[in-house]
């Protein structure tokens, strides 16, 4: 009985000192996963998911580099003093920028809540001075919009809408449209089958220095809307597999200008592609204005690309407003590597320029060139 009590003893022992060992062990704490970026499909390439949200975000831009050459008066060339004697010479036209685009979206009952943010660093010479240095950054656009409703600040409905110009880098020296962005709140209709439809109440920037009749004085025009009545835009487009048709037009309730624009792209084959478009706007109490910065009544547009091959197409446009202003611009655009590309460029143009009273000059005519690199991500 005494050994059968002694080792009864000996295992209770053991089993309290196991237990208070067991009690006093430290416990490493299972590690949190890791909570990585995923991918978001829902509005194209490039999106992720903010952590911890629902918001779909992508950040995007480029890089660019402009080298530009050409008499002064041409499109892209510039002249100064030279150092020595003070005489009159060309020189480069150079410009370097910085783009950063910021997109966001996230799904809701109201439909799809977007937003869209564009800065704009920029470095280089001025055309009339090429030692003064033109630099500083800008914001190009600011803009959130929810289901077919949009408010911001951004490109003019009245310039984009139609789709800007051709394929090349001086698509807008005959302006197609404002050249400047505006502040502005419009709602895009889409009935799904091709067809859209477009409203926008616009505030208008900028300025034009010209005359208002033959004899007067050049003055400056602000383009920002000088009451509570805004401008507005309107326009209608339909789209198919052979390409487009779309129009849109404008009222300057500043000056009670109207203008407007038909553009009509066309797929011919599945390498060339093909598009004109004309511009019409009155001048009754102005020559030109925020929607109608072309020479005269009238402008016309036109221009074609074609697609050598995977790397590589040719693009051309020429323009023509009433005024007589001629420009030609023809360019090959080449991605050296996915992302990088080279873009040289030839252009021609003819400038038709008011004097002082109103009285036009004689047309000059210009040949210049320009190169430009661009990385895009």
């Amino acid at each position: 009985m005494n050994i059968k009590s002694l080792l009864l003893g000996s295992a209770a022992a053991l089993i309290a000192v196991s237990g208070a060992r067991a009690a006093d062990a430290v416990v490493v704490a299972e590690p949190e996963p890791a909570e990585y970026v995923k991918i978001c499909d829902v509005y194209g390439a490039g999106y992720f998911y903010i952590p911890g949200t629902e918001t779909c975000l992508r950040i995007g831009g480029y890089v660019r580099y402009d080298i530009g050459v050409g008499e002064f008066g041409s499109v892209n060339g510039t002249e100064g003093p030279d150092r020595l004697d003070g005489s009159r010479q060309q020189t480069y036209r150079k410009n370097a920028r910085a783009d950063v685009k910021i997109f966001t979206g996230s799904e809701t009952e109201l439909g799809s809540l977007k937003t869209y943010s564009e800065f704009e660093f920029n470095f280089g010479n001025s055309q009339g001075n090429p030692f003064a240095r033109q630099k500083g950054g800008q914001l190009d656009s600011a803009w959130i919009s929810l289901g077919g409703f949009l408010i911001g600040y951004t490109d003019s409905v009245f310039a984009s809408w139609t789709g800007f110009a051709g394929n090349v880098i001086n698509d807008s020296v005959i302006a197609y449209g404002a050249q400047d962005g505006t502040n502005q709140i419009n709602y895009t209709f889409d009935a799904g089958n091709g067809f859209s439809a477009v409203l926008s109440l616009e505030e208008g920037r900028g300025s034009y220095s010209q005359y208002r009749a033959p004899g007067q004085d050049w003055v400056v025009d602000d383009n920002t809307v000088d009451s509570y009545v805004p401008h507005v835009v309107g326009g209608v487009k339909y789209t198919q597999g052979w390409g487009s048709i779309s129009g849109v037009a404008a009222y300057n309730s500043d000056y009670e200008e109207w203008s407007g624009k038909v553009r009509l792209d066309v797929k011919a084959t599945s390498e060339l592609s093909l598009f004109a478009m004309a511009g019409y706007g009155t001048d009754d109490h102005i020559d030109r204005n925020f929607y109608k910065p072309w020479g005269g009544n009238w402008a016309v547009w036109g221009g074609a690309s074609y697609k050598l091959n995977e790397k590589t197409s040719i693009n051309g446009q020429v323009s023509y407003d009433e005024d007589k202003n001629l420009v030609i611009a023809a360019n090959v655009n080449y991605e050296i590597v996915p992302g990088f590309k080279v873009i040289p460029e030839v252009d021609y143009n003819r400038a038709a320029n008011y004097d002082r009273v109103g009285n036009h000059t004689n047309n000059d005519s210009f040949v210049s060139g320009v190169v430009r690199f661009q990385r895009s991500f």
